[in-house]
């Protein structure tokens, strides 16, 4: 419980650095202690601690709420869904015991499932409640599509380089300790 409260503060640490342009575009780097975390541990676990990361949102100000729905659609709902990304967390496991390459398949395979999880709730709160402030013509579908998928995609690109790079560097950091 420790490493996943952990992980999650770590995530929110990381969500303050500013990576943002355009309208509405960001990365998020929680993503990556949060997917590091899911392959470790697993599903269960993993979404315990994006549950608190998205709790951690509240505690520390770092929120936009418009309604009691849209806050937890965006905010209980979508960081939760990040934990995800552990479905894959059992053959990564065996994969990196076996110093397969398919490590990295998995690696990417969980990022994957964790990052539309968490995106499909910000898609949905996107064109529910962000619509309205749609520009460039847009419909408010078009618009969460366009700002939330692009998001996702180079969140997911981030989180999988870094993840592949820490695989390199010390694998040995995604294989869980017991005490």
């Amino acid at each position: 419980m420790l490493e996943g409260a952990i992980a999650a503060a770590l995530a929110m640490v990381l969500s303050f650095i500013p990576v943002k342009f355009g309208p509405g575009f960001s990365i998020s780097l929680g993503m990556i202690p949060l997917t590091i975390y899911a392959l470790r541990r697993g599903t269960v676990p993993a979404l315990y601690s994006g549950l608190v990361w998205g709790l951690l949102h509240f505690l520390l100000g770092k929120v936009y709420i418009l309604t009691l729905s849209q806050g937890l659609i965006e905010y209980i709902f979508a960081y939760l869904a990040t934990g995800l990304a552990g479905v894959y967390s059992r053959r990564f496991q065996e994969a990196l015991s076996l110093k397969s390459n398919k490590a990295k398949t998995y690696a990417l395979l969980g990022t994957t499932v964790g990052l539309i999880a968490r995106y499909v709730f910000h898609f949905i709160a996107g064109f529910i409640f962000w619509g309205k402030y749609a520009i460039w013509g847009l419909s408010p579908v078009v618009y969460s599509l366009v700002i939330n998928g692009t998001s996702a995609v180079l969140t997911g690109i981030v989180t999988y380089i870094v993840i592949v790079l820490l695989l390199k560097k010390n694998s040995q950091l995604f294989i869980p300790k017991s005490y």
